[in-house]
């Protein structure tokens, strides 16, 4: 069975930075990639970043954030990263790590696991 546990969320002002921390078990180890969405309040889900497990290089980030935001991985540990930085109050959300299965999927952002959630809250 697939877990995916979110950790680092946090109150936060303006213009700081935060990581967040995904741990991934019982993934296939055909899973493609891992990714990061965000829901804020009141609003859909969004795509933030994604990174395959095995493919170097390949990334997806969301226009919106790629100047701020950066993700990374372990794959020893299992483990993917969300570095954010120069935070605005509208990153404010509950941010999910997610994980997919296929590359076409992967392409469509349709992601198949998804963790609890860790909120982050960015003040003016």
């Amino acid at each position: 069975q697939v877990q995916l546990v979110e950790s680092g969320g946090g109150v936060v002002q303006a213009g700081d930075s935060l990581r967040l921390s995904c741990a991934a078990s019982g993934l296939s180890t055909h899973s493609h990639a891992m990714g990061w969405f965000r829901q804020a309040p009141g609003k859909e889900r969004e795509f933030v970043a994604a990174i395959a497990w095995r493919t170097a290089g390949m990334e997806d980030i969301s226009a919106s954030v790629k100047d701020r935001f950066t993700i990374f991985k372990d794959i020893d540990k299992r483990m993917v990263y969300l570095q954010m930085n120069n935070l605005k109050p509208d990153d404010t959300g509950i941010y999910y790590c997610a994980a997919v299965d296929l590359f076409s999927d992967y392409l469509q952002r349709k992601y198949d696991h998804w963790g609890q959630g860790t909120q982050v809250t960015v003040g003016s």
